[in-house]
Formats: C-alpha cells, sequence, structure tokens
C-alpha cells in the first residue's frame, strides 16, 4: 500500500502545546492530534528534516523540546541538508515571499517527495497556493479532505 507521505513543520508539531484562545485554535490541536494517532498507526509516513531539528532545540521549554524530537524517531525518512534544498529554499523565498526557515520545511518537504505540508501559519498556507508540487494545509483542511475522500 502507497501511504501518504507528511512533513509537519515546527509550528505544527507545537500546536498541541499551545493554550487554545478561540474555537479554531481548539480544532486545529484536535486535528493535530488525530493525525499524530494517524502516523502512529501507519496511516502515513512522517518526514523529518535537519531544520526541524534546528528549530526544536530553540524551544526554551525542555519537556516540549523532548516530546516533539520523539518525533524523529517515528519518522520514515530523514532530510539532510544538501545544497539542492538551499537552492530551492532561496528560489522560493525570491519568487514567493517565503521566509527562510519556511522556505527550508517547504524545499524539505518537495525534496522528499512529500504530498502535504502541514502548518498552522496562515500566511505560508496562503502563499502556498501558488505551488504546483504540493498541498500546504492546515491540520484540519487536511483531516477534512481525508474524510472527504474516505467518503467517495
Amino acid at each position: 500500500m502507497n501511504r501518504l507521505k507528511l512533513y509537519l513543520d515546527n509550528c505544527c508539531f507545537n500546536r498541541p502545546y499551545d493554550e487554545p484562545v478561540n474555537q479554531f485554535m481548539s480544532f486545529e490541536i484536535e486535528s493535530k492530534l488525530l493525525i499524530q494517532e494517524q502516523i502512529k498507526k501507519g496511516y502515513f509516513n512522517l518526514v523529518w528534516s535537519f531544520i526541524l531539528d534546528f528549530e526544536n532545540e530553540e524551544n526554551p521549554y525542555e519537556d516540549i523540546k523532548e516530546s516533539v524530537k520523539n518525533w524523529k524517531k517515528i519518522s520514515k525518512e530523514f532530510v539532510q541538508p544538501e545544497d539542492v534544498i538551499r537552492i530551492k529554499a532561496n528560489e522560493l523565498r525570491k519568487k514567493y515571499g517565503f521566509g527562510a526557515k519556511d522556505s527550508l520545511h517547504i524545499s524539505c518537504a518537495l525534496y522528499s517527495q512529500c504530498d502535504y505540508l502541514l502548518t498552522t501559519d496562515k500566511k505560508m498556507i496562503k502563499k502556498g497556493l501558488s505551488l504546483n508540487h504540493i498541498k500546504i494545509l492546515n491540520p484540519i483542511q487536511f483531516v477534512a479532505q481525508m474524510e472527504e475522500e474516505n467518503d467517495q
């Protein structure tokens, strides 16, 4: 069976640890937790990268840092820093206006041929609509899309 490959950026991994300030954020947390369970059950293949390591190491909360780091062990693939990733990231920054870290996340996801990049960053999702080779979605959008596909 060919499983979908998912790449989650750092803000997506950290969303369950945020204090929900509104209903939308609560839905994001619940959706992210559902996706985590589906990854653990083997429904999706998780991809991890060097930029996730870098950003996670910057987390000042040791318990959250360790919890997120555990997802590296669950991932099926690890993206190492490569020149081709850096070049693509620079292209994404110039052409679409993504930030440095966001462009590295997207470049890693493209490099590993992920089907989806999941994020809670609204600007990244909006700019990502211009990309052809990967879908950048919020966890809520992803869960809704998977449920819609299963209903067909």
